[in-house]
């Protein structure tokens, strides 16, 4: 289409297109000189860039076409239809010489003199149930329609027809994609895709046309959005077309479709080259509609603002919009909910073990989850990382040249401090090892070395001391090696010295900088380690108040949740009702309360009336038990939950009012009119991700205590194996005295491997004696009383046969002994008579000696017997030789030393013992490995030969003899429960080999010792520090060793001095 022509002499022309909003502009330009660019307007806009015509010597300059259609003949544009505005050509206004009829000026066809824009009439489909019925002219041999289309839905129907005779065709939106689906009856003639994501909201066009039998669509004047398709027989037009979808009424097979009617806007849409007339359909002179709104486009975008929090990505329909909070770490209508605990501390009490998870340490605020590790020792810590944890080396540095080390650790700032300000207990260890290099010039001085924390401020306190002065935690305790000084590096001597400690001061953590300056004068080196930082506990998790009257109530400021809020708590009561929190506004209001014994109740007022989201439970919730409460409230929907039950939702209404108004204060467990209050416990109270200090509200509040007591109730079922629940202030311990197993909730297995002839032996006289006369609660009965019925577990892998694997002595010749014979099969064997000959009782399942991990569970009550293996189903068998075990003498599992009075079998099983491991062994209340392994220097127990302890009872594989592997954190500062170490020093075999390493490693010490001072009399280590990268861990080993040794003799030096 031709906009502008210039003609010169005999030179090139180029060509150039410009595409619009409204207009696609060709300007064919002669060139005769270099030139950049011309000038354009559009009407709307001008988009001037500078012009560089030189020269320019135009015969002729045309508008709209080229008037001499031979001096063109290699051009096929079409002339242009529409408007021009503001001509001006080297200042001249050439509309104002053509309205002149000016003689330089000469037009062909018709033109006037005013612009008239075309009226474009869109229409709004407002419903699935909306259509537009237009009629179309029946028989004819083309089928040719065009319209524009907006939507947010992926599926709709757009266009439907029926054909002369018989049949009919769809055009319909599925995916997002325009399909056409062409059918007779019986049968589908054809169908065809073209576009891809028009549900974008953007206007699209399609045009679509049947011709004999060719069939197209066309998308958006792509020609890589059409589709084409030959169809076998002669198409004609029928006598009515539908956009939209179709009327209610009537018989209209080619409308009943699944995908349902189209809801957005349409516009130009013309059937045969014949534009439709909206204002006459409005009018109902022209076709047919239900459900319209003309001359107007209704659709709106929702996700413009985005309510999807958190990074969740906003999709739309027609009436709502959708999140996906996929990756995110959060959940709900908005993504606004977290999907990780706030601490390690909330993770234990669910029941985990240690292990690496993600917390997020503001709930639903703003920062992200991270992850952690999580310590779950008696005291839960929580171990976060930095980028440097090794030993390092320092050497010249000055004031002038400091050497300056920055720390990035695994979390933001921002996410430490939240998780910080969460914990009981924060701490960090940093280690300075000095020679000749000072952290302070002189007592109050001026610093030489310093670190910096989180407020970004010079520290000069170093581990061990507290925050304002200048020392580290000698010149607290008054014991660095120069009594002049407050550090020991300070001593300025030419030796390895060290100044180490914990920093606690929680504002200050963690610690992002350290700079050193004094380490460039002869034979002066520091180095510095820095752990982790490590906390322990959560403030939040157990922070509680007991409401003992119903008029009471804690007040806190007004809840601030105008588009999002969520709420969660726990509660605990015997109470049938009461309100647990309520905040009013003018006409708002929210509310959570115990409706009845079995119902919790959301109700909120955003502007649309009151609203409920109710949760029933099928057992009462007034039965003093904890229990977990957690609501929600956006603009998409409202949600309650209570503890594992089903989540409850209530949506919000299509375009009501969302946001939540409130001015009055925050009630906790009472209304402001005082009535209903609630009477019992309420914990961990969080809004918006934020907790509340309901305690120090508490004690500062009439008929309010904070506190509240009664943990063991609701989490006692977390103590496993026999361990018991112990109430503490702030939450509750497992008590695993008297289980095999051990950890936070008993449920450490406690393993060990036994060599060759390795024996370990429980007496239970020496037992009953010690708990006697210390008045234990758990003073046994073995020796002088009668066993009617025994309790044992176990766990074993081994491959060995025969193997005896526990033996029980009397001091009146009964015994019993478990054994696997020579077949691998297992055997228990009671002697409960000293005058018979024992019962044997063989399980024949398989091979126990597989190497596997093997559960034997035997239960005695008097003469029935009850044995489970691996889980499998419990079997039963009769004692013939007696029902009581008379005045037991002592447990032995391995080999059984001294004389014994056994059958053959036992002692075949005896002569080697046992090899392999044995796991959370258990007689009655008697644990043997863990009292040998945990307790050996006080129970009364007796080891022999190899033994130690392993993790051979948690593995799957067969390779019983591996040591234990445990998750080693880099650089690990903080408490590990790993349990107390080994004593056997009362053995005499142990003693010879420990005897043997420690000579060893004196040897070792030695060496290691005389090769540090040749290579420092070469001069290796001043001299050539920094060698490559492929010496920096034996640099560090070196270095390790040198500090180890240096302060050996040095505490050895300060003990003698005192």
């Amino acid at each position: 289409m031709w906009l502008i022509s210039f003609s010169f002499s005999s030179r090139p022309l180029l060509e150039t297109q410009m595409q619009t909003a409204s207009y696609t502009i060709n300007f064919s330009i002669p060139l005769k000189q270099d030139f950049s660019v011309l000038c354009l307007w559009t009407g709307i806009q001008m988009a001037e860039l500078e012009c560089a015509l030189k020269c320019m010597d135009a015969h002729t300059l045309s508008f709209g076409g080229i008037p001499v259609p031979g001096k063109s003949g290699t051009l096929s544009h079409r002339n242009f239809h529409g408007c021009f505005e503001n001509i001006y050509y080297n200042g001249v206004n050439i509309i104002d010489l053509a309205r002149r009829h000016k003689s330089q000026i000469y037009f062909v066809g018709n033109m006037s003199f005013s612009c008239l824009e075309p009226q474009v009439v869109p229409v709004t489909f407002l419903s699935s149930s909306s259509y537009l019925a237009l009629p179309g002219t029946s028989g004819q041999e083309e089928v040719f329609i065009n319209f524009q289309f907006r939507t947010w839905n992926k599926e709709g129907l757009l266009l439907s027809g029926k054909l002369h005779a018989s049949g009919g065709f769809l055009l319909y939106l599925s995916d997002g994609k325009v399909k056409i689906s062409l059918h007779k009856p019986g049968k589908a003639l054809s169908d065809i895709t073209a576009g891809a994501g028009l549900n974008n909201g953007q206007w699209h066009s399609v045009s679509f046309s049947v011709k004999r039998s060719r069939m197209s669509v066309v998308v958006d004047n792509d020609v890589t959005s059409s589709a084409y398709a030959s169809i076998p027989l002669q198409i004609y037009s029928g006598d009515a077309f539908y956009f939209g979808g179709c009327p209610s009424s009537g018989n209209i097979s080619e409308c009943n479709t699944s995908f349902g009617g189209f809801q957005g806007c349409m516009r130009l849409i013309s059937i045969g080259n014949k534009a439709v007339d909206m204002i006459s359909v409005q009018k109902n002179v022209f076709g047919n509609f239900s459900d319209l709104q003309i001359d107007l486009c209704g659709i709106i975008d929702r996700c413009l603002p985005n309510y999807c929090e958190h990074g969740g990505e906003c999709s739309q329909s027609w009436n709502s919009f959708y999140c996906n909070c996929a990756n995110t770490g959060y959940k709900g209508a908005t993504c606004h909910y977290p999907i990780y605990e706030q601490s390690c501390e909330a993770y234990k009490h669910r029941g985990n073990t240690s292990g690496f998870y993600n917390i997020d340490s503001d709930g639903s605020g703003p920062l992200g989850p991270f992850l952690v590790y999580c310590n779950m020792t008696d005291t839960t810590w929580t171990i976060m990382q930095h980028n440097n944890t090794n030993l390092t080396r320092v050497k010249s540095a000055n004031r002038e040249n400091p050497h300056t080390v920055f720390f990035k650790y695994s979390a933001s700032l921002d996410q430490l401090q939240a998780t910080i300000n969460h914990a009981e207990h924060c701490e960090q260890e940093l280690a300075y090892h000095c020679k000749k290099s000072r952290l302070l010039d002189k007592p109050e001085g001026v610093p030489l070395s310093w670190w910096i924390g989180r407020t970004n401020e010079t520290q000069t306190y170093w581990g061990g001391a507290l925050p304002a002065v200048q020392k580290c935690s000698c010149g607290l305790e008054g014991s660095c090696i120069d009594s002049q000084h407050y550090c020991n590096c300070d001593a300025d001597r030419d030796e390895w010295m060290n100044d180490t400690g914990f920093l606690s001061y929680k504002e200050h953590l963690p610690v992002t900088e350290i700079v050193i300056t004094d380490t460039d004068r002869p034979n002066s080196e520091a180095a510095y380690k820095l752990g982790p930082l490590l906390c322990r506990g959560d403030r939040t998790f157990w922070n509680s108040a007991s409401f003992n009257t119903e008029t009471s109530y804690l007040h806190f400021p007004t809840f601030h949740g105008e588009l999002s809020a969520d709420v969660s708590f726990f509660f605990k009561t015997t109470a049938s009702l009461g309100v647990f929190l309520e905040n009013l506004g003018i006409q708002d209001f929210i509310r959570i309360e115990l409706y009845s014994p079995s119902e919790v109740i959301f109700s909120f007022d955003v502007g649309n009336g009151p609203s409920e989201v109710i949760v029933q439970s099928l057992t009462s919730l007034n039965d003093n038990q904890w229990h977990y409460v957690k609501a929600e409230r956006n603009i998409k929907e409202a949600s309650l939950q209570v503890d594992q039950l089903p989540q409850r939702s209530r949506g919000a209404p299509p375009d009501g009012h969302t946001r939540l108004q409130l001015n009055s204060q925050l009630f906790v467990g009472g209304t402001a009119s005082r009535q209903k209050g609630f009477l019992g416990c309420i914990r961990s109270l969080q809004l918006n991700g934020m907790a509340l200090d309901l305690e120090e509200r508490a004690k500062i509040t009439p008929g309010v205590e904070p506190g509240c007591p009664g943990h063991c109730s609701s989490y006692g079922n977390l103590c496993h194996n026999g361990g018991k629940c112990r109430e503490k202030y702030s939450g509750f311990s497992c008590d695993c005295t008297f289980s095999a197993y051990a950890g936070p909730f008993c449920k450490k297995e406690i393993s060990a491997y036994f060599g060759t002839g390795t024996s370990v032996t429980y007496n239970f006289q020496e037992y009953y004696t010690l708990a006697k006369n210390s008045s234990s609660h758990a003073s046994s009965f073995y020796a002088d009383m009668t066993l009617n019925r025994e309790e044992i577990t176990f766990a074993f892998r081994t491959t060995q046969t025969p193997s005896l694997l526990l033996y029980v002595s009397s001091f009146y010749k009964e015994y019993l002994s478990v054994i696997l014979t020579r077949n691998g099969s297992l055997h228990i064997r009671y002697k409960l008579d000293s005058h018979q000959d024992p019962d044997v009782f063989s399980i024949n399942i398989k091979s126990m000696a597989d190497g596997q991990l093997q559960h034997v569970k035997i239960n005695r009550e008097e003469e029935r017997l009850f044995v489970e293996v691996n889980h499998n189903e419990r079997m039963k068998f009769f004692l013939s030789s007696g029902t009581e075990f008379n005045a037991i003498k002592s447990l032995t599992l391995g080999k059984i030393l001294g004389n014994s009075d056994v059958d053959e079998e036992t002692m075949k099983a005896n002569s080697q013992g046992f090899i392999g491991c044995l796991s959370s062994v258990q007689f009655n209340h008697i644990a043997p490995l863990k009292a040998a392994l945990h307790h050996s220097s006080s129970a009364p127990i007796i080891v022999k030969g190899r033994f130690t302890e392993s993790n051979c009872g948690t593995l799957t594989g067969a390779d019983s003899t591996s040591s234990e592997t445990t998750h080693s954190f880099a650089d690990h500062s903080g408490p590990i429960d790993e349990g107390e170490p080994l004593a056997n020093a009362i053995r005499s075999d142990s003693a010879i080999i420990g005897g043997v390493i420690a000579v060893v490693i004196f040897i070792l010490l030695c060496i290691t010792a005389i090769a540090i001072r040749i290579y420092k009399k070469k001069g290796i280590y001043s001299k050539n520090e920094a060698k490559g990268s492929e010496n920096e861990d034996s640099a560090e080993s070196a270095l390790k060793s040198e500090l180890s040794m240096q302060n050996t003799a040095s505490e050895n030096q300060k003990e003698y001095f005192f």
